[in-house]
């Protein structure tokens, strides 16, 4: 939790020959798609780009696009396409959902997966929402994610974000971080998110943080013919707290089609299990 207050990180995942190798191989590109300069998307576009529905990889609300790197890393090099995103600063769903398909439609993409983590994966079932008349998502893999902003409790005072300090709101989203003995994976796991955390500026986050609680809701009957899997990861620094996305007995997990031959980016869910 250091990091802070530190700017030099000395997280092993940071210093780790795995994440070395994805930041010499695989370039970060940003991309304008919006009339406002200041709306840059940051992104890696990895694998083969003959794929035209690739897996999109959308973090949760302080996360950035390299914290798909093991992911990214890992179905590359069994030849799928994964493209990581980083938002630029939307303050409403509807700016998100446009500035979302400006930039598919840049990339010359009809149709894609989509991976999205907590904020990632409520954003993607917006875009599934808001986009029927003309659909772009194949299937969905929500990971910890939401259907409703009211778990969060914070519905009246998200449009106040704008105006806090950027330290105010890092330490509301790591006050939720348990402390103490952590087994030494899930420490590394949460230094490194404590250093993407760090790395957003106060609009960037303040922004993700008015779309994560602001009075929003998923209409289910509009995504009802999209494949969906979700995955529950429940670790303890995360569990009954106000930013857990969802308690264990409200989950269920359906396996879409995901066989290669579908074009879908992955071989089986374990695979990808096995990677978060």
């Amino acid at each position: 939790m250091h990091h802070l207050l530190n700017s030099k990180s000395a997280n092993e995942i940071v210093q780790s020959p795995e994440y070395v190798s994805f930041r010499s191989t695989i370039p970060q590109k940003k991309i304008v798609v919006d009339d406002d300069p200041r709306k840059v998307w940051t992104m890696y576009d990895a694998g083969p780009k003959h794929i035209k529905c690739p897996l999109i990889c959308l973090p949760p609300a302080s996360g950035t696009a390299d914290c798909f790197f093991r992911q990214i890393m890992a179905l590359t090099s069994r030849g799928y396409r994964v493209i990581s995103l980083q938002y630029p600063v939307y303050w409403t769903m509807i700016e998100w959902v446009v500035g979302f398909r400006k930039l598919l439609d840049h990339l010359n993409l009809d149709k894609v997966h989509i991976f999205g983590s907590s904020l990632g994966g409520f954003l993607a079932q917006k875009f599934v929402e808001l986009t029927t008349s003309s659909p772009r998502v194949h299937s969905l893999i929500l990971c910890n994610s939401f259907s409703d902003t009211s778990i969060f409790n914070y519905t009246d005072s998200a449009v106040l974000f704008w105006m806090m300090p950027s330290l105010v709101l890092k330490r509301m989203v790591m006050s939720n971080y348990t402390k103490g003995n952590l087994p030494p994976e899930i420490a590394n796991s949460v230094d490194f998110m404590v250093d993407q955390l760090d790395s957003l500026t106060q609009p960037e986050l303040a922004s993700r943080l008015t779309l994560n609680c602001m009075n929003c809701y998923v209409e289910p009957q509009k995504l009802s013919d999209i494949p969906m899997t979700i995955i529950s990861v429940h670790l303890r620094q995360f569990q009954f707290t106000k930013f857990s996305a969802c308690e264990c007995d409200t989950i269920s997990l359906s396996s879409s089609d995901v066989s290669p031959t579908s074009g879908s980016p992955l071989d089986d869910i374990q695979t990808f299990e096995n990677m978060l």
